[in-house]
This record gives structure tokens, sequence and C-alpha cells, in this order.
């Protein structure tokens, strides 16, 4: 199985073999990660995953069960693993007793389970009608055990969540105590309640309060905190804020202290909208989003996190196999392409994607492993007849790799962008992409830079125009999407127009800012010039402005789930009144034309085209299509072939849409810029590790767009 990894993340599993318990003061340098996978059967078991750094994650076993839940539960399947490093030198682990393929009330227990050595484990399920001579025979649900030591009670406390088939009852926190052998549970009590539902809890302890993270089921559905000195004396008091930084449902929260000394992570399963989120904080009282990348090569839910020491991850790659993509650390030359480098642990290669006009002759990877490995050869090498051997030497084995590099021109921007809008200057004589600053989990960019080209291959990032927390914005405070730029001359000088969606309190809008460069400064309208919806639903987002070569006239476009077009006024900072028109495409599917979002539109040969993307921006199908129309505002007429731009799963390319449109200034020569999803991040929030790309896009004799095939190649340099 070829897996490709993301960099970033540090060495795993290269120190020499031990054996036996580690000392619980012994040095703790990574993490293990349990957790499931989803919904079915099979996807409702105990896996495990590993990481140097606490914020990069990758699964033992390919991600396959290490315990199987046929064997441990009464259910067969199992959720929401939690793992602890007891005081006594074992290891304990809870996890829900449930198949929820009969329900969300049909467990009546969880599982509890010990191991020495992480590999092997003791296991008792705990049935709870069954336990306590029917004390608890009406119990509907058991959820998310957790276990954490009392120190006043000097044994181990397991708590959950309980609902009942009672009239009115709701999820209440309890607790038991486990017996000395931890196969066995004292009868449940009231741990917290705090009159509502109340799942999840996930106790830290720190300077001498017990911190409570728990969700809030039902009535918000988000992360509160609730602290007490004591555990089980219902002390407890509760902030009734929020500390999630999303607003979607979240649940399963787990907090970790980093071994880098930065403080916490809180980590929650965004689960309505399918991944991870992460925030920092050092006091556990104040959170903020993580910028950083974080990442997983795998689909987790609800898990939990405990660190390591360096023998015990040994222990576990021996057991399970060292996770692919573990050799090299990072790839530092500037040359290379870095999100798109691809490590086949298995076949043992490593393929280099590197800058147009790259010296291939004098190459330097720069290859950045951990310091305990060697690295041959040194500095820089020749690629120009093919694959040239590195041997990684670590103090277990001697690894050798065949590495590639070519040169591509896709993508043609460092990092993570999504959402380009292309312009040629006319003052400058240059391009210009406007994109949506990609790689924040739930698309939480706050900020837009622009980038300057002479010939469409070389990039040069000029900097920041526009950020959302900086306070240069008034009316939105985050995600910052989809921009457009429109370039006017206006007596007799040249003016800037940039176009925007923000986050408000009442939901997406859009807003505009002015500048004399296209580089700005830009100033900001002050409020947004669209703030509603002319169908009454769907998203004020994924806007585009065009200047009618005819009319002169300024339109704007937008629409998520609609599209909606309107002509500007002169000012071109407000919409004419009365021009609202609604230009949805009727019909298609999502294998051919159904409208979704991120209108486009252009002119050529008397012919105003629309573009639009289709289905999902986090599907590998999220794709291009088209129609005509004779006028600004519509009717569009949907091409008999309406797809333009669509995966080539053949080639790795997912996704390609979002789209903008550019001409060659003197010729009849067009190129498409669109972005498509990161392919080592198809499976891991693909809707936000987007990467921009230009192909050429050509017409036949009648004025149809002919298909396009996306490619890592790109294109040749523009002569102006």
């Amino acid at each position: 199985m070829n897996l490709t990894r993301t960099l970033g993340t540090a060495l795993l599993c290269f120190a020499l073999s031990a054996s036996g318990l580690q000392a619980q003061t012994e040095k703790k340098t990574a993490y293990l990660f349990t957790y499931f996978t989803g919904n079915a059967q099979q996807e409702e078991q105990i896996r495990f995953a590993v990481s140097r750094d606490g914020l990069h994650f990758y699964a033992l076993n390919d991600n396959e069960p290490v315990i199987s839940s046929d064997t441990i539960a009464v259910k067969k399947a199992v959720r929401d693993p939690h793992i602890l490093r007891g005081e006594d030198g074992y290891f304990y682990m809870v996890a829900t007793d449930m198949k929820s393929a009969e329900g969300w009330s049909s467990n009546r227990g969880l599982v509890l389970l010990r191991s020495r050595n992480l590999i092997d484990w003791e296991h008792h399920a705990i049935h709870f009608p069954d336990q306590w001579d029917g004390k608890f025979a009406d119990v509907t649900r058991v959820w998310a055990p957790q276990t954490i030591y009392d120190r006043e009670a000097g044994k181990y406390l397991v708590y959950f969540s309980i609902l009942t088939s009672k009239p009115g009852d709701y999820d209440k926190v309890y607790y038991c105590y486990a017996n000395e052998d931890f196969s066995s549970l004292s009868e449940p009590k009231i741990l917290y309640d705090r009159g509502k539902s109340t799942i999840d809890g996930d106790i830290i302890y720190k300077d001498g309060v017990y911190h409570m993270f728990f969700k809030t089921e039902g009535d918000g559905n988000g992360i509160m905190i609730a602290k007490a000195r004591n555990l089980t004396d219902q002390s407890w008091t509760t902030n009734n804020v929020y500390v999630d930084q999303n607003d979607n449902g979240v649940e399963g929260s787990g907090v970790y202290e980093r071994l880098d000394g930065k403080g916490y992570i809180l980590m929650y399963d965004v689960y309505t909208r399918g991944y991870y989120e992460f925030c920092r904080t050092t006091d556990l009282e104040h959170f903020e989003l993580m910028k950083e990348d974080y990442s997983f090569d795998f689909h987790p839910r609800h898990g939990t996190i405990m660190t390591i020491t360096e023998n015990e991850l040994i222990r576990l790659c021996e057991k399970w196999g060292t996770p692919d993509a573990m050799t090299v650390k990072a790839v530092t030359s500037p040359q290379v392409k870095t999100t798109n480098v691809d490590i086949d642990n298995r076949a043992r290669t490593i393929y280099l994607p590197v800058k147009p006009g790259t010296d291939l002759a004098n190459l330097d990877p720069g290859f950045e492993c951990d310091p305990t490995v060697s690295i041959f050869p040194h500095g820089g090498q020749d690629f120009r007849q093919g694959p040239v051997k590195y041997t990684f030497t670590t103090p277990r084995e001697v690894v050798t790799y065949q590495v590639e590099a070519a040169a591509v021109g896709n993508p043609v921007l460092p990092g993570f962008h999504a959402d380009p809008e292309i312009l040629y200057s006319k003052r400058d004589k240059k391009f210009y992409i406007y994109p949506t600053s990609d790689g924040f989990p739930g698309w939480g960019g706050y900020y837009f830079n622009v980038f300057q080209s002479p010939d469409l291959v070389q990039w040069t990032d000029k900097g920041t125009i526009v950020d959302l927390h900086s306070g240069q914005v008034k009316w939105a405070d985050g995600n910052a999407w989809a921009p457009c730029i429109e370039e006017k001359k206006i007596d007799g000088k040249y003016k800037y127009f940039f176009y925007y969606s923000g986050n408000t309190p009442t939901g997406k809008q859009i807003g505009v800012a002015t500048a004399d460069d296209p580089c700005g400064p830009f100033t900001d309208h002050g409020a947004p010039i669209v703030d509603s919806s002319p169908v009454g639903g769907g998203q004020q987002i994924d806007v585009d402005v065009f200047t009618d070569p005819k009319s002169k006239k300024s339109y704007l476009y937008w629409g998520n789930g609609y599209m909606a077009g309107a002509e500007l006024n002169e000012d071109m900072v407000s919409i004419k009144e009365n021009t609202i028109t609604v230009l949805t495409p009727k019909g298609g599917t999502l294998q051919d034309y159904a409208f979704r979002e991120a209108a486009y539109v252009f002119y050529r040969d008397g012919l105003y085209y629309f573009l639009w993307s289709v289905d999902d921006t986090g599907s590998p199908n999220y794709h291009v299509a088209y129609g005509t129309s004779r006028s600004p505002l519509g009717p569009i007429e949907v091409a008999a072939e309406p797809v333009v731009l669509k995966q080539v799963p053949s080639e790795e390319i997912y996704g390609p849409a979002h789209c903008s449109v550019v001409k060659h200034p003197k010729k009849d020569e067009w190129y498409i810029v669109y972005h498509r999803i990161n392919k080592n991040y198809l499976k891991n929030g693909p809707g936000f590790h987007r990467e921009v790309c230009i192909d050429r896009m050509e017409f036949d004799k009648d004025g149809r767009i002919l298909p396009v095939t996306p490619t890592h190649e790109g294109v040749q340099p523009v002569k102006l």
C-alpha cells in the first residue's frame, strides 16, 4: 500500500530495542493516540497511532484494529477509547461497549482493559443491568468512560455519562471505583450534574484543581469546563463558557500536556463536519485555535492521547510496524515543493517535485532527520539521469531509498491556498493571484495575500493585503474566503476593487476594499455590500466581479447553493437598486453540472461564459461546469458538454475546481487557474488543504470550451 505523507514530522522508531516495564520517571519522547474511526462495526474498534511532536499522528497497524472488539465487548463493538498511564506501572484503557447500528440509546455498559506493556491487554466487560442487582436495569446508554487516579482515595476512578429510560431523565456524569485488578467496579454514583445533558467528560489535574472538559449534549453541543479540588464531593463549579473555537457541533474533547513545554492542547472531534480541531492553552482557561499544521494519516473519531517513552514507542512499532514516511523528518530545500513530496516507505522511494528552472545537476534536497540518523550522500547530486540512491543509517537499521526529482509547474503557489482569482494588470503588465489562505482547520483562514508573476510560472508573495483579525475590517472577524478583484481606470488613474466574504454574527457576508495599487494597501469600505440571500437560503460567499467590455458596466456575482448577479453602481462599492437577479442553472447532477458555488464570468467573441463549481470543495469529484449567455445577467444556457475540469485519479489529481480565467493580453490564448486537493491530505481535512494550479484552456471553432485535463506539469512561461 502506497501511503503518502506530509512533512514536518519527527523520526520514529529509530532507537535501540528495549524490553520490560519502563520506570515512571523515564523521559517521555512521543505520544500514543487511541481512537476509533466510524459507525460501522469494523470501524468501532480500538486503534493506535503515534506522534513525535503531538501534532502529526500516524496510524499503527495500517490503521487496522490493535484489539478486536468482538473479543472484549458484549456488543462486539466499542467506541470512545481512553488510555491512562497508571501510578502502579500498569496502563489502563476503557471504552464504550456499543454498536451504533443498534441505535444511540442501545448500550448498557463499558469495557475495562489493563496492560503492562501496551501490547497485551486483560479485559472485562461491565454490563450495568446485571452488575448491581438490577439497580441500573433502566439504563439506555453508558457513554465515553475515562479513568483518573483519585489521589485522596488512592484508587482508580472510572467516570462516564448515564441516561436511563425514566421520564424526563438526561445524561449525567457518574463514577465508580475500580477494584485492585481493574476487573470490576463499585456501584455508580453521581459525579457531576449540571441540570442538563452532559457527556464526554475529560478530566485533567493541574495545580491542585481537577478540570473537567465536557460536551453540552443537545444544548449548544460544545465544550465547557467544570472545576473542583475534590473529585467526588459535588463541589464542581462551571464557567458556562464554551472553550471550543468552532461554530459547529463538537464532541469528544481530549486535553494533553505538550512535551515541548508549550502548555496544553485541547483537541475535539468536529463530528458535524468530519474533522478534528486543535487549540492551544497554557492555563486551561484561555484557548486559541492552533494555526500550526497538524494532521492524521487516518480519520479519527473521539480518541485520547497519552505521552510515552522512547522504549514504549519502539515496542509499539516492533509489534505493529513503523508507520510510513517516518525516516525523513523534513525536506528543506527551497527548490522543493514540500507539500507534494511523496515518501513511499513500502517501495523505499521518495519523489521530489521541484520548481521550474531548478538545476537538477546539482540539487541538494536538504533532508532533515533526527540527530541519531546519518545520511549519505551529502550535498548536491545529479538527478538528471534518474533516481539517486540515499542511505539513512539509524541505530536500528540501514535503509536505502531511491530518490527522484522532477521539475513541475503545479502547484504554482507555495503552501496551501484556494479559490484563486487571477488578474492581468494593464497598468503593471504583470499577473496577480488573489487566493484564500488555506490550511486552517474548518476553513479558518483570516487574511488574504497577493502573488505577482511576470509569466504565470514564477510567482512572488507580495504580502498580506487584507487581515480580518487586525482591525482592518470592522464588520467581519474570520473565514476570509474566495476573493475577486477588478482593475478600473477612473479619471486617468487605475484603481483596484477587492471583493471577499467574511464571517459575521449573522453569517457570511460580502464586502469590498479599495486600493491604488494591486498590492495595496487596501482600505475596507466599512460595511458589507451583500448581507442577505435573494433566495432565502445559502451562504453569501464566492464572489466574482466582471466588467462588460461592450457596455463598460460592472457586475457582481455570488452565492453558495444559488447563483446571484447584480449590476454595480459606478462607485463599484454598492449594488444598483433592483438589479439583483437569480441566475442558478437548473437541473444537473453531481456528475455533470448541478450548481454548488464559485460563479466566474468572462467574455469572448460575443458570448458571456459562466463557469461554476459542482459538488463539495472537500470532494474528489469537485469540478467545473459551464454555460453561456448573451447577457451579463443571463439567462444561462448550460453547455451540451458542460464539464470543463475534473479529477484525474490516475495522476492523483483530485477536486480541481473553483476557478478563474485569464487571457493573454495580445492574443486569443486562455488559461484556467483553479485549486485542487493536496494529495497528501485527501483523507484528512481535504476541504482545507488545497493548492493553486494553472493549465491551458482552449475553445473549438464554435466557441465551445474544450475539456481541460489538469496536469502536474502546468504551463510554460508566457511571453508578454
